[in-house]
């Protein structure tokens, strides 16, 4: 199925791809830590936009992110919505 062809957007699809490639990276660790590796990869180098779009995601199911990607998800840090941000 190409990008155009799933339920979701270009951007979105993307996002999936590239957790899925993180979660194909930690698959090799031990099971204990793999999915604390999956989090603290995004935590650390995905800004808050693209972990709050991975959230968006999760949150309609039928995802197609990599069951280790939605075990990591509850290590994943869930930044707060646009609206909530307040200015320094």
């Amino acid at each position: 199925m190409s990008p155009e062809e799933t339920p979701h957007g270009k951007t979105e699809t993307k996002l999936i791809y590239m957790a899925n490639q993180i979660a194909t990276f930690f698959k090799t660790q031990p099971a204990n830590e793999a999915a604390q590796g999956v989090a603290t990869h995004i935590n650390k180098f995905w800004e808050p936009r693209m972990r709050r779009q991975l959230f968006t995601i999760i949150d309609h199911g039928d995802s197609g992110l990599s069951p280790l990607v939605l075990e990591a998800a509850s290590l994943i840090h869930r930044p707060a919505p646009p609206e909530e941000i307040k200015p320094a």
